[in-house]
């Protein structure tokens, strides 16, 4: 059953778990069955039957997460380090959506960075259902783990430290 992994950590991202569960029929044209959302610390729970198109799974918090990364064909996820990180160690297609609504707009520059060096596509909520319909993920590039160095610098250019 091809699945969609939602994940937006430890934090709330209400507005990401509200529009997930509407374009099921963008998630359905792409050919998905089922969606796991992980909705956190959020007030926005959907009931399981609320999205007729996709079979829907919500739940809170796990130990681990990587078995529902490693069994998702799709993973989209708030524009958090750890979270994209854990994304793309698993291999898996990744759709990074920025919370823009947030004072300082970091999320925007990592997820920004990611895109341009090929390795995820993302957007913002508003934008979630045109990218979901037009995103050709065979053009997204594999991000080489183990090499911690190599992430810190990239952290580095992304938040635009720079260095002494």
């Amino acid at each position: 059953m091809k699945t969609v992994f939602v994940t937006v950590g430890t934090t709330s991202f209400d507005e990401l778990s509200n529009t997930i569960t509407c374009p099921e029929s963008a998630l359905k044209a792409r050919g998905y069955e089922r969606l796991v959302l992980q909705v956190g610390r959020g007030s926005v729970v959907p009931a399981a039957d609320s999205c007729p198109q996709v079979k829907l799974e919500v739940f809170r918090f796990k130990d681990s997460i990587a078995e529902d990364m490693k069994q998702a064909d799709l993973i989209i996820s708030h524009a958090g380090a750890g979270s994209c990180l854990e994304a793309l160690g698993a291999g898996k297609p990744l759709l990074v959506v920025v919370n823009d609504k947030l004072m300082d707009n970091h999320q925007l520059e990592l997820a920004r960075q990611l895109h341009i060096d090929s390795h995820c596509f993302y957007c913002t909520c508003s934008t979630l259902t045109d990218t979901l319909r037009t995103m050709d993920l065979s053009v997204l590039q594999p991000y080489v783990p183990g090499q911690p160095k190599h992430f810190a610098n990239f952290l580095d250019k992304a938040l635009g430290v720079q260095k002494r």
